[in-house]
């Protein structure tokens, strides 16, 4: 794939009512320039799949899109191959994807096995409305992320994520800087949230807490700042806590997805302080 192939990959996200825009595109290609592949049929791009490999730790595939005017063909999965390939061929351990029930049984029989599930959460909301008319009013003490804070967000993001991912975080920060949220008790960072602004809603995550009050805070902080009506997020399932709050703002469950992974796992992070991840095709 090169960025001439990035307004065919759009029309096929669109086509499968996906939220990626052409700065998701970019940022696929700006990770790895290698790593992204395009299925042409007589001359026309008709699938798409994306890697990215985080310190060679681990790398998550993603976007695997078929016209549908040709799926059933065996494209998808042949673009998933060629995606392992690449990967195996730079001897990444680890290979991670966020799988739909439909993708579930292709990614099992390729040697994915489950590691937890994640829930998406969507909010649908009239204009005028704020974070006040839908969560609870409390106390805030969110913060936008500022230069200073920087090395320590990306310190505890490593840690956390279980790999060091800055450059994606420096991305969203770059493009959405209002949509960040940091949160900070007596100089300790206690959890910190980025968004994205997508085809058709903003895009809550990652966010990271370490309690149920962080979560509130970051969630409110994001509500706050988004001006779109429609909002999502991805959710671990075992953070009950985060999704109860989501619900209570008036997130409704939409689908789930499988966190899964070939190879080793190594580097699993600490996926109990993810409130939200930053999406199936990022991680």
């Amino acid at each position: 794939m090169t960025r001439k192939d990035i307004p065919a990959g759009l029309r096929l996200n669109e086509l499968a009512g996906w939220n990626q825009t052409a700065a998701d595109w970019n940022r696929f290609l700006d990770a790895s320039p290698e790593g992204c592949f395009v299925a042409e049929i007589d001359g026309q791009v008709r699938g798409t799949t994306t890697t990215i490999s985080f310190e060679n730790r681990f790398a998550w595939v993603s976007m695997v899109l078929v016209d549908s005017e040709y799926r059933g063909r065996g494209v998808g999965t042949r673009l998933l191959e060629r995606a392992i390939a690449y990967l195996d061929d730079r001897k990444v351990p680890t290979i991670k994807l966020d799988a739909t029930p439909q993708g579930l049984p292709i990614y099992q029989k390729l040697g994915f096995v489950a590691e937890y599930e994640i829930a998406r959460w969507i909010l649908r909301r009239s204009s005028g409305e704020t974070a006040e008319t839908i969560l609870s009013p409390r106390t805030r003490s969110s913060e936008s992320l500022t230069q200073e804070s920087w090395e320590s967000i990306c310190k505890a993001d490593r840690e956390l994520f279980g790999a060091d991912r800055s450059l994606l975080l420096q991305s969203l920060q770059r493009e959405t800087p209002d949509l960040t949220t940091t949160i900070w008790c007596a100089g300790t960072l206690d959890g910190y949230a980025f968004a994205r602004r997508g085809y058709f809603a903003d895009h809550f995550g990652p966010a990271i807490a370490r309690d149920a009050g962080t979560t509130f805070k970051l969630l409110e902080g994001f509500l706050t700042r988004s001006r779109r009506e429609t909002l999502i997020a991805d959710c671990p399932r075992s953070n009950r806590e985060a999704s109860d709050l989501l619900k209570s703002g008036g997130f409704v469950y939409s689908r789930p997805l499988t966190r899964m992974y070939r190879g080793s796992n190594d580097h699993a992070g600490q996926p109990e302080l993810i409130c939200a991840i930053a999406g199936p095709e990022f991680g």
